[in-house]
């Protein structure tokens, strides 16, 4: 499960903010009769249509998973826990029907027509994500159910779709989406500008995703400072994790780094009160630690070592494509133009990893600060998984899988990017014909 769900993750923000990017660049094109903006709207909307089946794949395989490898969570608490699939189900649909009218509709629909066509692929993306995250909101902070001889009863679909976590969780998905996906796409034309790539159509692909994932990055550290306190308030074992702290008290310091053994920490850094004024602006707030956990549900010492590194990773991340935009906005507020020299490129390239290994540290942060629980407070992991000998056989069968799909979507976009470094934009769509079809009966003439 962990494995495919790092796998999809990583297409999920191009399902919820590349179209977004692909409808700026449309947009651009039809105001300013802009013929490079319009160049990237067909070519981005046929990358998003490839990424989209890839997703659909991905997401097939995670849904057949969640049966298999967690019976238990899935017949116990099925009829709360499937409420947010069930949303997430209805706008997966009013995606896919919206992305086939999109992208077919290229040269067929008029143009301010086919510009609206795409506006619901976006809205239905960040639904779709938004849906998905109310379910992991669930299992941090259940509710809207109750619990009678192990059975859940008097389930209140709202309550379970907009539960405690609800809101701050999707905010910072959705933040993280359009971040990863602008820096991911203008690391790909970064590379391209470093390669001498220097034509208008490279520096306008760079411009329109880096400037949005620009924008966003401050706010998303803001939101991501807000989440840290609502953590401490309201998961405290999943806080105490995150800080390495194996004692409550006050005048906690902040450590970065570090490894959790035995109890305490090693080999990390400490910068004094510095835990306690962030989750509370003063050095005498108190935070629990992992000593108020009963030892029957304290989180295992490498779980709480791999949950401090990865907020670790995603908050050095973060700070690091901050300072990237903060380099950007300078230089353009000064002299409307890139950072000069080729050390921006670089770093601006490797963003895109960068964001990724964030988003990815973020999740891990949330999925496995959570243990010893599934559903907290309700059933433990041990309690919520398959019992199966065979997991290592749906292992090697889900990695085949991925490698096959991956495999195939490199292929697919390898070939259009060499079709379209030779200006041989054949076909409008990754699959079809390029004028409609001629009639099977030819006219009779009088």
């Amino acid at each position: 499960m962990a494995f495919t769900l790092g796998f999809h993750i990583i297409l999920v923000p191009f399902g919820v903010a590349f179209t977004f990017l692909m409808l700026l660049a449309n947009y651009r094109g039809l105001r300013r009769d802009d013929h490079e903006a319009m160049l990237l709207a067909e070519r981005w909307s046929k990358v998003a249509a490839v990424l989209f089946a890839v997703g659909a794949v991905s997401g097939t395989v995670l849904t057949f998973e969640l049966g298999l490898l967690w019976p238990r969570l899935m017949g116990r608490f099925g009829a709360a826990y499937g409420i947010p699939f069930a949303v997430e189900g209805i706008f997966f649909f009013v995606e896919a029907i919206f992305v086939a009218i999109y992208v077919y509709g290229w040269k067929r629909l008029r143009p301010w027509t086919h510009f609206w066509s795409g506006v619901p692929v976006v809205v239905a993306g960040a639904g779709g994500t938004a849906s998905v995250v109310a379910a992991n909101g669930w299992m941090n902070l259940p509710g809207g159910f109750t619990l009678r001889g192990g059975r859940i009863f008097d389930v209140h679909p709202l309550a379970v779709f907009f539960n405690r976590a609800f809101w701050y969780e999707s905010l910072h998905m959705f933040l993280a989406a359009y971040l990863v996906a602008g820096f991911m796409v203008a690391g790909v034309y970064a590379a391209g500008l470093l390669r001498g790539r220097r034509d208008r159509y490279h520096r306008l692909g760079f411009l329109i995703s880096f400037t949005v994932a620009a924008v966003l990055i401050p706010a998303q550290i803001v939101v991501g400072d807000t989440i840290t306190r609502e953590v401490f308030q309201k998961e405290p074992a999943k806080f105490a994790a995150i800080e390495m702290l194996a004692e409550t008290g006050t005048h906690v310091p902040e450590t970065l780094g570090g490894v959790f053994h035995d109890g305490a920490i090693r080999y990390g850094l400490r910068v004094p009160n510095a835990a306690s004024i962030l989750a509370g602006f003063r050095p005498s707030t108190r935070i629990q630690g992992l000593d108020a956990i009963p030892p029957a549900l304290r989180p295992e010492d490498r779980v709480v070592t791999l949950v401090h590194l990865s907020f670790d990773v995603m908050v050095l991340s973060a700070f690091f494509l901050l300072g990237l935009a903060l380099w950007f906005g300078v230089a353009w507020w000064r002299r409307r133009d890139l950072p000069k020299g080729r050390w921006f490129l670089r770093l601006a390239a490797a963003g895109g990893v960068v964001s990724v290994i964030s988003l990815e540290s973020g999740w891990v942060v949330t999925e496995v600060g959570r243990q010893p629980w599934t559903v907290v407070g309700y059933l433990l992991t041990r309690d919520a998984v398959t019992t199966s000998g065979n997991v290592w056989w749906f292992l090697a069968g889900a990695l085949a899988i991925y490698v096959a799909v991956g495999i195939g979507t490199v292929f697919v976009l390898r070939s259009m990017r060499r079709r379209w470094r030779t200006a041989d934009d054949d076909v409008p769509v990754p699959y079809g014909p390029e004028l409609p079809l001629e009639k099977a009966v030819p006219e009779i003439r009088p």
